[in-house]
């Protein structure tokens, strides 16, 4: 999927991204445009899929979710089948869900209180999903850098 973006688009997605609670009036000033000018460019970012989401990001540890991990997941779908994906997706400790190549099938991202609570998710959820073969766990020790900010760049 190409989108056109130009620089105007490029420099409010940099600003949104850094502060999604910017003002419309605000990110007029910044970039010296008018604010209806403005609304009408984020609406439109929105509309073509740009800009996806507005949402807070909590920390984890003040909801007492300190274990972070990795799973590597290797199911018997075969190419094309999807339902230990769609399995694993509706778990709501998975954060991240990806399709990798390799040995593995896939990379799962999940957050949990600690050990015992991530083997109860791997004894009571994961070891439930049909199709799923195996799973290999990387407990995180510290986390150096966590970011889902994307490097917008000036222009494409």
């Amino acid at each position: 999927m190409s989108l056109s973006l130009d620089e105007i688009d490029l420099r409010i997605l940099a600003e949104m991204q850094s502060d999604a609670r910017v003002s419309n009036a605000d990110l007029a000033r910044l970039l010296k445009m008018a604010p209806s000018a403005m609304l009408e460019r984020v609406k439109k970012l929105e509309q073509k899929g740009v800009i996806q989401a507005y949402t807070t990001r909590i920390n984890a540890a003040s909801l007492d979710l300190r274990l972070l991990a990795f799973i590597f997941v290797k199911s018997s779908e075969g190419p094309g089948n999807i339902s230990v994906s769609k399995q694993l997706s509706k778990i709501p400790e998975v954060l991240e869900l990806h399709h990798i190549a390799g040995e593995d099938c896939y990379l799962v991202k999940v957050r949990a209180r600690d050990p015992q609570s991530l083997a109860q998710l791997m004894r009571d959820k994961f070891s439930k999903i049909n199709g799923l073969l195996s799973t290999k766990t990387t407990i995180v020790l510290e986390t150096i850098k966590e970011t889902n900010l994307l490097p917008v760049p000036k222009t494409l």
